[in-house]
């Protein structure tokens, strides 16, 4: 019985090392918020901002309107939250808040 188990295990484990992998992407998901930027009140505020974002792991797309006075962010929520991207802004001087 022992030599059957095994057999029918090393028959499931190819799909099952399959199924994790096509699954795993299912376990994180891209989210995008809105973050308020009240800050940036010249040409220069949305490069710094943008920069700091971007170093934060995770993140895909940033858009930063200094218009707006916002920044839009795409990212892995696997990785990162929005918590960490208005740390990321506030610590680059330019506290913010999530709109979305």
């Amino acid at each position: 019985m022992k030599t059957q188990v095994s057999a029918q295990a090393k028959k499931l484990l190819p799909l099952f090392v399959f199924a994790t992998f096509i699954a795993a992407p299912a376990w994180a998901a891209t989210q995008t918020v809105t973050l308020a930027v009240p800050g940036m009140t010249c040409a220069a505020c949305p490069i710094t901002v943008k920069k700091a974002i971007s170093k934060v792991e995770g993140v895909s797309k940033t858009a930063v309107n200094v218009d707006k006075r916002e920044a839009v962010v795409t990212f892995d929520d696997a990785k990162t939250s929005a918590q960490k991207l208005t740390r990321a802004t506030e610590d680059a001087g330019y506290p913010s808040t999530r709109k979305n």
